[in-house]
């Protein structure tokens, strides 16, 4: 046995420390913790792949709007509940130009990050209808919406989709609809942390039960058209991103400024309702909220009650950015697809030293190299390859967390550093000697 570059007591002393009883179950906060304790403590640096966090630039673009907005004294002033008018305009424009579907400016509503806009879109749909109380994710996904419905206290149910792909996905899909509980289906797309994307069939077929059962579905397009395989950069051209948009009027669509425009720290994002539903009544929402269709209950009581509206210089920026994007002006996915070209280098040193990608297919293609993928080792579980790596210095979360039931890791791109691929291929030479 070679020694690791951490003190393997350190790192068990830390875990005990934090009382985590179970490190498979270990949240991104406790993780990252543990990380920075033990890489101050040793001296070591850690490779950072817990946190998904951008790590390039944000756009220039938004911060020089955003900027000039402060300037001209934007800041004294409440934002409408509805949001900034030209961003609801460019937000409208935006859906068109790379998702290829019509949405009123009406229906884009911004919300303080989709965090707050998953947040109030969950609890909106739980009091649309009292015999409805039960979301359904399709997995594995963002562990926090989870969190959001404990706070809330309303109840979920969860598949992993990994055995589930093409003409398996409906007949799932339809072993929970058909119990008449299900409130709102919840997916991202690309998904986090496997980076599967669920392909038009597929969207069509969810799109079609959640028309026939009454189903919202909220999809969370996080990464927005960071699928690399496809040039999805094209204003206004196809190919566009995939929906159920396409298929459905029961859609939310979550369009975060975060990751596709690296403008994470202001907490900006939209969130896009169809125009049907919209305007769609429901008998338990009108007796309690005054007789409002479902998005004025969405913008001028949720989000009212929430926080009163969103940022009001970081509207500004999400218009300028998406104003620029739908004219061609800013490239966003150029950007971002560096974040591809860390994941393949880290896939292969990795896979050059004994680990396998847990998602590694998609629908018969492999899985594209975007801002996540999904790493496992030999017969380790998922908490022993967490808890081992840490004594070499690389930090992950279990995919457990994220509601997967397969044994891996998710590793994030974003925090990787031009000079930690060799720290990191130094490390895992060790581990795979040692292991």
């Amino acid at each position: 046995m070679k020694a690791t570059p951490i003190d393997k007591s350190l790192i068990d002393n830390a875990i005990r420390d934090f009382g985590i009883q179970d490190f498979a179950k270990a949240t991104i906060r406790e993780v990252k913790g543990i990380a920075a304790f033990a890489e101050k403590e040793s001296g070591v640096e850690f490779i950072k792949m817990e946190m998904g966090i951008p790590g390039l630039p944000a756009a220039k673009v938004g911060v020089e709007a955003q900027i000039k907005a402060l300037q001209e004294g934007i800041a004294n002033s409440y934002p409408d509940i509805q949001g900034y008018p030209e961003l609801k305009r460019q937000a409208s424009r935006f859906v068109k130009a790379f998702i290829g579907v019509d949405v009123n400016p009406e229906g884009c509503v911004p919300t303080v990050g989709s965090m707050q806009g998953t947040y109030a879109s969950l609890m909106l749909c739980s009091q649309a209808d009292p015999k409805k109380d039960t979301v359904l994710f399709i997995d594995p996904g963002f562990p926090v919406q989870k969190m959001q419905l404990q706070v809330m206290g309303v109840k979920y149910k969860t598949f992993d989709i990994y055995d589930y792909r093409g003409e398996k996905l409906a007949p799932k899909l339809l072993e929970y609809l058909s119990e008449g509980n299900i409130c709102a289906i919840v997916y991202s797309n690309p998904n986090n942390p496997s980076w599967v994307c669920l392909t038009e069939d597929e969207l069509k077929d969810v799109g079609r039960l959640a028309t026939e059962y009454d189903v919202v579905v909220i999809e969370d397009l996080a990464y927005f058209a960071m699928d690399f395989r496809r040039d999805l950069s094209r204003p206004f051209q196809p190919p566009y991103q995939s929906t159920v948009a396409r298929y459905t009027d029961n859609y939310m669509l979550l369009i975060s400024g975060s990751k596709a425009f690296s403008y994470a720290g202001e907490r900006i994002a939209v969130t896009c309702i169809s125009d049907a539903l919209f305007h769609k009544h429901y008998d338990a929402l009108a007796a309690r909220y005054e007789g409002l269709p479902f998005g004025l209950v969405f913008s001028t009581r949720l989000l009212y009650a929430l926080s009163s509206g969103t940022s009001h210089s970081a509207q500004y920026a999400l218009a300028a950015i998406m104003k620029a994007a739908c004219d061609g002006e800013y490239d966003f996915r150029d950007e971002v697809m560096e974040y591809g070209r860390r994941a393949k280098r880290l896939k292969e040193i990795f896979l050059r030293h004994g680990f396998h990608i847990v998602y590694d297919q998609d629908m018969g293609q492999p899985i594209a190299d975007g801002f996540y993928f999904t790493i496992g080792y030999k017969d380790m579980t998922s908490g022993q390859l967490a808890h081992e790596l840490m004594y070499y210095g690389v930090s992950a979360i279990c995919l457990i967390t994220t509601g997967s039931r397969q044994e891996g890791l998710r590793v994030c791109t974003s925090f990787i550093r031009d000079h930690q691929y060799a720290q990191l291929e130094e490390r895992m030479a060790i581990f795979e000697q040692n292991n």
